[in-house]
């Protein structure tokens, strides 16, 4: 008898220990959950908005590469827009203006919170007359950007550039050469130089 109440016990105790490991385990499981979900609401997000399509292969792959560096500093989306054709013919601004409604569409949509760009999103516009950075500059500027601001949306325009209307919207313009380059191009310069400026403020060996 009392050798089943020793074992009784024994069994008891296990089963105890078992149930407390597993409260345990459903603690540090909703502990874990609840942490990511502040991360998620304070992470960085860039939205990239771009007037045409990368239409090279290798434009493409550039561009996944960069995206996957990224993620390890901010969530960073691309939203392509359809350009509009056009020939020499055609009045210059009023291609711009019509590409300029799909963008502010767009950026209406996200302030409704109908798209899934970000509301109250700061808005940037790249332009041949914006701001020109080193690229030591632009990582410091885009560390006290992101310190007062997690949304963060890029507008890149297409081969005409961007209309009055559009650069009027910006909180910033930046120009990233004195040189012109197509806007495909752009788009991947720009997604290496937001790497190239989260491995500077990091201290990590990328940038010589």
């Amino acid at each position: 008898m009392h050798v089943i109440q020793t074992q009784t016990l024994i069994l008891s105790k296990w089963n105890a220990n078992q149930t407390n490991l597993t409260n345990y385990n459903e603690f540090v499981q909703i502990r874990l959950i609840r942490y990511i979900r502040v991360l998620l609401l304070h992470m960085l997000h860039i939205t990239i908005i771009s007037i045409g399509k990368l239409k090279e292969q290798y434009w493409k792959d550039a561009e996944k590469e960069y995206l996957k560096r990224l993620s390890a500093f901010a969530k960073v989306e691309i939203k392509e827009l359809k350009e509009e054709s056009f020939t020499e013919k055609d009045n210059v601004e009023i291609i711009k203006e019509k590409e300029a409604k799909k963008i502010l569409s767009a950026v209406a949509s996200a302030k409704a919170g109908i798209d899934a760009l970000p509301k109250d999103s700061y808005i940037v516009v790249l332009d041949k007359e914006g701001k020109q950075f080193s690229s030591e500059e632009l990582s410091k500027h885009i560390s006290t950007t992101t310190e007062q601001h997690h949304n963060i949306t890029i507008i890149i325009g297409g081969p005409l550039g961007l209309h009055n209307s559009i650069l009027n919207l910006a909180k910033e313009s930046w120009s990233l050469s004195k040189m012109t380059f197509t806007h495909q191009m752009t788009r991947i310069i720009l997604l290496e130089q937001l790497y190239r400026g989260f491995m500077i403020k990091e201290n990590r060996k990328y940038h010589y």
